[in-house]
């Protein structure tokens, strides 16, 4: 799927994929993010996915008035409050990708797929 915007000069298309690129890049630099998850539909198995891959941790949706829905899968680091890592998530998300593609973020959900220790 694709993002529209029109300007004076013509129409920018954005690759939502892009989109989930950043918002999954930005979303690891947050406090008590490990990483993205991937979750396998098959054997229900999740794992911490690699740096190129975050997009597959994100899903990216553009509704009909042309604003963002974002859903994260992600593992957090054990013995940090969730809803503190989820409330800082969803600030630095929301605020970053706005400026990144001046499209307005409608929402945000996160699922944590799971914890891990870190050393």
């Amino acid at each position: 799927m694709k993002l529209r915007r029109n300007n004076d000069m013509g129409e920018i298309l954005v690759n939502t994929d892009v989109i989930a690129q950043y918002a999954g890049s930005v979303a690891c630099e947050c406090f008590g993010v490990v990483g993205m998850a991937g979750v396998s539909m098959r054997d229900g198995l999740v794992k911490l996915l690699r740096r190129e891959r975050l997009s597959h941790g994100v899903r990216v949706e553009v509704t009909e008035d042309k604003k963002l829905r974002l859903d994260f899968h992600v593992i957090v680091v054990y013995g940090v409050s969730i809803r503190a890592v989820a409330d800082n998530l969803i600030e630095s998300v929301k605020y970053q990708v706005e400026q990144f593609s001046g499209v307005e973020v409608e929402q945000i959900h996160i699922h944590v797929e799971g914890v891990r220790v870190i050393d």
